[in-house]
């Protein structure tokens, strides 16, 4: 037992060789092992840049409007003026709306429809007159919403109807025995783009838009 009291008392007397490890430390000592932070001057203006000419200016505040911009008045006539240009240029696209459904369509296209047409039968032409788009390579004439009738002739002829193979779905219910059978097969019309003209601006007495 003296033994070991003895060299406890020789290890409190003898010097701290080494210092514990930095998270043991106060606070005040961490700041000694921390570095100075890397000031880096700001480097002056280049010789080839000029002076900013709103540097003294005040900056303006920045409003927040409750209002968008109102759009740019249309140039007066644009449609007569500008409607032989785009029927000169060939290859015309139009954009057709059928019950509601958009089509980009050219002629010589086809469109198949995602349902069926009533009151069709193949051979049959149809007049699309609703089209929100009709432009060609460099003009593109906008309706809002649709492009008046009279403008163009859109035409497509019924090439027949198509049908899904039949799909049988199991209708269950959590905790019943009982289960039905529901069974859907969709049918489609198919169609072709088979006129596509632009009528002349002189004939027809449409409104600048």
């Amino acid at each position: 037992m003296s033994r070991a009291l003895l060299r406890s008392v020789l290890e409190l007397r003898a010097p701290i060789a080494r210092l514990p490890p930095s998270f043991l430390l106060p606070i005040r000592a961490r700041a000694f092992n921390t570095t100075t932070p890397i000031v880096e001057p700001i480097p002056e203006r280049h010789v080839n840049n000029g002076a900013n000419p709103s540097d003294h200016l005040p900056r303006p505040l920045a409003f927040k409007k409750s209002h968008p911009v109102p759009p740019p008045q249309p140039i007066s006539d644009s449609v007569k003026n500008l409607l032989p240009f785009l029927a000169a240029q060939p290859g015309h696209y139009i954009t057709v709306h059928i019950h509601g459904f958009p089509y980009l369509v050219r002629e010589g296209d086809q469109i198949r429809l995602p349902f069926r047409l009533p009151g069709v039968q193949p051979g049959d032409v149809l007049r699309l007159n609703r089209a929100s788009v009709l432009g060609s390579r460099d003009y593109t004439m906008k309706g809002a919403p649709h492009i008046d009738e009279r403008v163009f002739e859109c035409r497509a002829t019924i090439l027949g109807t198509e049908s899904e193979p039949l799909r049988i779905k199991i209708k269950k219910k959590r905790r019943q025995r009982r289960s039905r059978q529901a069974k859907s097969k969709h049918r489609y019309t198919i169609m072709r783009i088979s006129e596509l003209n632009i009528n002349n601006a002189e004939e027809i007495d449409v409104s600048s838009e």
